[in-house]
């Protein structure tokens, strides 16, 4: 637990802070770490009397030899866990440096304790995040994500569902960031992790839909007072762990084919994307090609607005600034060069489609 790199930081601070020279003695009594470099690896008999003891031991100047020529001081036992795995030296005179010796032993030994604590932090989201990509390949060993799920004390039970959370740079640590998001669940509730820099995978446990997208939006909520945009994309509810695969790749569609303005998507908003993402390049091409090949970019916008508007001639000569007569317009002359007329349901579908392949294809 007492590493030398920990060790040698411990120094380093108290060092600066004292003013004094400072020795970290391992749990054979040898220096590890030293304000001093030329004392490190030298056995020091001062800090053995100390291992063995397991009381505070004082130095004073006319007995050196005493204890293989260390230098005056204290030495005090460094505990974690009701054990004693070091000794802390402190050199100077003993009546000088006395009063803040506890001080400096209770200073090391809280930043011992806290870098077990992070460590164990770090070492349950690795694992956490090995469970997940277990829980995605085509052939899952449950035994062995149950064992894994065991030692970080959580049990998944269905239904499942796999959200994944895209936010951009931000100055958030990922463990703080996560932190943030496992707040608003329950322990058994979920299973979170990193994917990549900037995505974290969300996957939800014995939770309806309805309350997955409640606490999603709560996620959201909490995330913008921190200054973040995320999007999140939400794959369907699936029964069993074989299937959370499935929703995870539909979460990935939700979040590459959903509008870029929405902070939460769900599958089956894009699930005709989706769809037609499948096509091959050529396919998609070529019917792109074939629809919207004779219309300017200016009618091409205006057939996107039209669709998002519903069909709503007003509310889309509105959001483009325009007249409604010269709406109506653009929309004959869609018709004349696509010959396909945008207000009629067989041809609008066609035109759609075309669209949405155009926009994918702009994405990529």
């Amino acid at each position: 637990m007492l590493t030398q790199h920990m060790a040698t930081e411990i120094v380093k601070q108290t060092t600066i802070r004292l003013n004094r020279n400072i020795n970290i003695m391992d749990e054979r009594g040898i220096i590890i770490a030293s304000g001093n470099r030329k004392r490190i690896n030298q056995a020091h008999f001062g800090a053995m009397e100390v291992l063995k003891t397991g009381k505070t031991l004082i130095i004073h100047e006319n007995e050196p030899q005493k204890w293989g020529g260390s230098l005056p001081g204290i030495n005090l036992p460094i505990e974690f866990q009701q054990q004693i795995i070091g000794v802390i030296g402190i050199t100077g005179n003993p009546k000088e440096i006395m009063d803040f010796g506890e001080l400096v032993k209770m200073i090391t030994e809280m930043m011992i304790q806290q870098a077990f604590v992070t460590e164990q932090l770090e070492w349950k989201q690795r694992l956490k995040d090995q469970i997940f990509e277990d829980l995605l390949k085509d052939t899952i060993h449950p035994k062995t994500i149950e064992q894994r799920l065991e030692l970080i004390d959580i049990k998944l039970k269905p239904p499942f569902q796999v959200s994944i959370m895209e936010v951009g740079a931000n100055e958030l640590k990922k463990s703080d960031l996560i932190q943030l998001v496992e707040d608003i669940f329950t322990p058994n509730e979920k299973l979170i992790g990193s994917l990549s820099v900037n995505q974290l995978f969300i996957l939800t446990s014995n939770l309806s839909e309805t309350n997955t997208k409640q606490k999603l939006v709560k996620v959201l909520q909490q995330l913008r007072t921190k200054g973040l945009s995320p999007r999140i994309g939400l794959g369907s509810v699936v029964k069993t762990e074989l299937h959370i695969r499935h929703s995870y790749n539909e979460s990935i569609s939700a979040l590459s084919l959903g509008n870029n303005e929405q902070p939460l998507i769900t599958y089956t908003e894009v699930e005709t994307k989706a769809l037609l993402n499948q096509l091959d390049e050529r396919t998609k091409h070529l019917f792109c090609e074939r629809i919207l090949g004779n219309l300017s970019d200016k009618l091409i916008e205006t057939l996107e607005q039209l669709y998002s508007s519903n069909l709503n001639l007003g509310e889309c000569a509105k959001k483009m600034y325009i007249h409604r007569n010269s709406l109506v317009y653009r929309i004959k002359k869609i018709k004349e060069l696509t010959g396909y007329n945008p207000q009629e349901l067989n041809d609008a579908i066609t035109l759609q489609i075309a669209i949405w392949l155009k926009e994918m294809a702009r994405m990529k």
